[in-house]
């Protein structure tokens, strides 16, 4: 099972002009004739960003120069998270045509859509960078701890939308369950609020694995170092995160042609 999961993956990776081609076309295509193209992410993410921060910022009354930027990067990385997994979990099911038709490696569309959304967080991180160049850079040390964290995030985000979009193949109306979900994890991960901000129910933190995930790539651009705890759980989870999809991968890959 693993040998031929592992096949299709080298294969999608040898792919990746394809891929990169077809994920950036993508974004193109969503805002044809636009001015400002997928620039209005990064508008639209940026007002989301103000509306919450000065609202949620004066409820909690901390300072914006503190909050505005935890909001951004939080808000900024969360999306980049979630829409991996919401749009993998559809990606073998909108691909169908494509699948049924040439024998192309699967894993593709699941890279095209890590791709898409890397490609939207990079718009959408020019409003990180601007917090930061008009707050200040609170510690230039932990920033390249920031790079090894993205790739780390955006590994388990990958490994989740495997298995999403597998499943979500043979059970069609997982996408809209795993939608529900997404939306109950935004509100008990430590996104919008600090982690400690939860003195009674500290625990919701603490045994969520996604909010030590958003921690991963939050610390080092807010001036911190992640945990070691926080790394352990990470690198654990991709571990035995990409088992199981491989696992999964390997065992029902002949089928999503059937299933789509």
């Amino acid at each position: 099972m693993y040998n031929l999961a592992l096949s299709d993956l080298k294969q999608s990776l040898a792919s990746w002009r394809l891929w990169t081609l077809l994920g950036w076309l993508e974004v193109r295509q969503r805002y044809a004739r636009s001015r400002v193209g997928p620039f209005w992410l990064t508008i639209s993410t940026g007002v989301m960003i103000g509306s919450i921060g000065v609202v949620y910022g004066t409820l909690f009354g901390v300072k914006m120069s503190d909050y505005l930027p935890y909001l951004a990067v939080s808000l900024v990385l969360w999306t980049a998270f979630s829409a991996t997994v919401l749009e993998g979990s559809t990606a073998y099911i909108s691909s169908g045509q494509y699948i049924r038709q040439a024998a192309t490696p699967k894993l593709i569309f699941m890279l095209q859509v890590a791709w898409r959304n890397l490609v939207i967080l990079a718009h959408n991180f020019l409003i990180v960078l601007l917090l930061m160049a008009f707050f200040g850079v609170k510690s230039w040390e932990t920033l390249p701890v920031f790079i090894p964290a993205l790739l780390l995030y955006m590994v388990n985000a990958l490994w989740i939308a495997m298995v999403a979009g597998l499943l979500s193949a043979r059970f069609r109306d997982l996408p809209q369950i795993i939608a529900a979900l997404m939306q109950i994890a935004f509100y008990i991960t430590p996104i919008i609020y600090r982690p400690n901000s939860l003195t009674r129910y500290s625990f919701i933190v603490e045994l969520n694995p996604l909010a030590h995930l958003i921690e991963l790539v939050r610390a080092p651009l807010i001036g911190e170092f992640p945990s070691a705890t926080t790394w352990g759980v990470t690198v654990g989870l991709a571990v035995v995160g990409w088992l199981l999809a491989l696992t999964l991968t390997g065992r029902f890959l002949k089928r999503i042609p059937y299933w789509v």
